[in-house]
Order: structure tokens, then sequence, then C-alpha cells
């Protein structure tokens, strides 16, 4: 095991240089700013209050859609305009994209286009001793660890395998490291992120390494060896990486949350074809089956995408039987926007705008339905649930989420948020599982 990342100390804030960064975009984009974070506050930084100035601005772009680069541009210049004379890093997938474009904008003066030279960059700032991961995940309850980086599919609508290219797996070393250390800190809840987080080792499969295969679900048993309170997380998983291996991995798993985010995108099997997804709707629904044979009522979250190109009424009537039979317990649900520069740009058929959002609204109709249905399945069973904060609609209530994700609520008081607090589910609400607090004697 790696030597655990030693703190630096940090200069005081009467000599700091003053930071300010902007994260858009996805965990993995979180995880690499808190890095950056971290890696300037060894040399003296310091997050400028909100009547400060900053020296230093970092953003750290998406390019997922067209209004992300849109929203990216418009941080850029908010950032010069309210911190006259900064100097701006711009790092993230928009940065790759597009650096020319980035380069023009006020205040700019380094644009990283591959974040694997951010050690690089950093030490032209003064950074020489870059940190091999997080301590801390500033303002969050639970912790996101970043243990790849890369995509290497072929999906029709998608532009990040052009900006985050090839595949890029951490040292199991440093990623035990890095929870052990977040754990001590009283971080609960680990969510293992990535761009493509079931290609986790995917190399030592290819015989590169020399070493024995190394996958997903061997580093969720090394991690599930951490003692201490605490819950790990996947952040998603694609159905074609749910094998026996891994099902059965989660089942031994004491620490492994049984909730699984596989994107299914469509629940009709001709538009995946269109979209260049790796499995049926059938095979989808049969990698679910298997999940709930072995593990106890596991919850399943998903991303669905709405009006792809050519989607006709049944292809879509399809999606809402598949997402039923599913039954997923929360859907993340995007009308088809198209991204230039992907083959699904250029298809022909593009559905209508009007249709596309009658269609979202009858999706999250049925993402309602379901929702209650699994939230139900949950009374009188003993939750586990971390509170993030008050209730926002019952007084005298906290709120928090459960093992499965599950949106959770019970009395409680405001020195309960952060900790992880048992329950037994009573009755669902709209928004929430409402559940009785147990009180541990």
């Amino acid at each position: 095991m790696t030597e655990p990342v030693l703190e630096l100390p940090i200069l005081a804030a009467s000599s700091s240089r003053r930071m300010r960064l902007v994260t858009l975009g996805c965990r993995v984009n979180q995880y690499e700013t808190q890095l950056v974070k971290e890696a300037l506050e060894r040399i003296g930084y310091r997050e400028a209050a909100d009547e400060e100035s900053a020296d230093l601005c970092v953003v750290n772009t998406c390019t997922v859609t067209n209004n992300a680069d849109s929203r990216s541009r418009q941080v850029i210049r908010q950032l010069a305009k309210k911190n006259p004379g900064t100097r701006t890093l711009v790092m993230g997938c928009y940065a790759t994209r597009d650096p020319a474009a980035i380069a023009k904008l006020p205040a700019v003066f380094e644009v990283v286009t591959d974040k694997r030279e951010l050690p690089d960059v950093l030490a032209r700032e003064g950074v020489y001793d870059m940190p091999a991961g997080i301590s801390r995940f500033e303002g969050r309850k639970r912790a996101y660890v970043k243990v790849q980086d890369g995509c290497i599919l072929k999906c029709s609508y998608c532009i990040i395998p052009q900006v985050r290219p090839g595949l890029q797996t951490r040292s199991a070393d440093d990623i035990e490291d890095e929870v052990r250390r977040l754990v001590d800190r009283g971080y609960q809840e680990i969510v293992l992120t990535g761009i493509h987080v079931g290609h986790y080792g995917v190399e030592s499969t290819r015989g590169k390494s020399g070493l024995p295969p190394f996958r997903l679900w061997h580093l969720f048993r090394r991690l599930d060896r951490i003692p201490g309170e605490w819950r790990m997380r996947l952040s998603s998983v694609e159905a074609g990486e749910i094998n026996d291996e891994f099902i059965n991995s989660a089942a031994d798993c004491e620490h492994l949350c049984p909730q699984f985010h596989p994107a299914l995108q469509s629940g009709s099997t001709a538009v995946l074809r269109r979209m260049r997804r790796r499995y049926t709707a059938e095979r989808f629904l049969e990698k679910l089956d298997r999940m709930r044979q072995k593990l106890d009522r596991p919850a399943f979250s998903t991303d669905v995408i709405v009006g792809f190109p050519g989607e006709t009424e049944a292809e879509f009537d399809e999606t809402l039987a598949t997402c039923r039979q599913a039954g997923f317990m929360k859907m993340h649900i995007f009308p088809f926007s198209p991204r230039r520069e992907t083959p699904a740009a250029d298809y022909p058929d593009q559905v209508h705008g009007e249709v596309k959002n009658e269609r979202v609204r009858r999706l999250e109709a049925l993402e309602r339905e379901l929702a209650q249905r699994y939230y139900a399945s949950l009374i009188g069973c003993d939750l586990e649930v971390m509170v993030e904060g008050l209730s926002p609609t019952r007084p005298g209530w906290v709120a928090g989420t459960d093992r499965r994700y599950v949106p959770v609520e019970f009395p409680g008081q405001p020195d309960d948020e952060g900790r992880m607090l048992r329950a037994v589910g009573q009755t669902v609400a709209r928004e929430a599982l409402l559940a009785e607090r147990i009180v541990l004697q």
C-alpha cells in the first residue's frame, strides 16, 4: 500500500493568495476540482470570501451539451468581471474540445486540454508536490472518489469519448488510501465515480500489465475490508458489466449500498441500436432480475433519453413498458439534444420539441408512480439514513437518504445533520418515505 498523503502546512491567511473555483458538470469534475484546490492550498492559496477578489480563478468546464459550452463561457466572463486583475485557469471537457475558443475569453492565461498534464501546469504555479488524492470533500456530506477516467464506447449521441478518450485506471493502493483517509475524517458515504466506472481495470484483462485481472468488483471487495460505520456507493454501471462476479461481490460486501444506476437510455431495442448501445431491452431487464434474485430489494435508478431521432410513438411506448417492468426507483429524464460532432446530430427524422416535451411529461408521471411503489416496499423495514438537513416541508423533521438512495424524512433536530441514524419506514408521501426514528438505548 502506498504511503498516505501528507498534508503540508498552509501559509497564514494574511500572506496567502486567494483563489476561486467553479465546477460545471459531473461528479468526476467535482472530484478533480477538489484535488486542484488541495494542491493550491499547499502553496498558500485560500478560497476568496464573497466580498474579496481572487488572484487566481479555476473553472472546470463541461461539454456534454451545447448549453454546457455556453454556461462555461458565461462563467469565465463573469469571473473576469467580478475579479479584476485575476488570472483564470480553465480545464475540463470543453477546454479539451475547443481550447482556441476558451483562450480568447477575458483573463484566461492557461487552458488545460488534457488533465493528465495538470501536475505540469500546476508546477508552473509552484505546486511541486501534487497530492495523490483528496483528504476532504468541501461542503458535502458524502465524498466522491474518482477510480478511473476515459471512455472507449461509441454511442452515437455522446461527445465524451472524444474529450476523454482511452482508459486510465487508478491504482487500488491509492484509492484505498484515499477512502481510508476520508472515512477517518468522518465521511460516512463514499461514492466511487469515473467516466465509465464499469471499465475500471479493463486494461488488466488485456494482458498489458502482466498481473492478474483486477476489475471493479475486485476493488469494492478490497474496499469493503476497511472498518468503520461507513457505506460505499457506485455512481453508475453499464448493464453489460453486470455479470455473475459483479453480482456475487455486490451481495457479499457489507459496506456496498444495494442501489445501482445502470443507464437504460431507451427501452426500445430498435432505438438502442440507433444509439449504438451494447444491449437489448430484454437483456437489460434480465440483468436487473438476476440482481434481484441475489440482493435484498436492490434499488435501480437510470438515465433515459426521450425523443431520440426517429423515435416513433410505438418505440416510446416500448420505453414506458420497459421502465415499468424494470421498476426504477428514480429516473433522470433528458429530451434529446443534438450534440455537434456526434453521428446522431445528423440523423434524419429529428423529433419535434413539443413531442419530446409531451413524452418527458408522461415518463415523469411514470417515474413518480414507480418511485412511490418502491418506497412502499420499504414500509416496516429498518432503514439506515444519512441525515443531510432539515425537512423543507415538515417543521421538526430531518431529511436524508437511506442505503438504497430513497429520500427519507423523520422527526429530528438540526444537530442530527451529518449523522447516520436508524429509522423504520411508516408511510409514503409524494416526495419521500416518512419514517419513525429508532432511538438506540
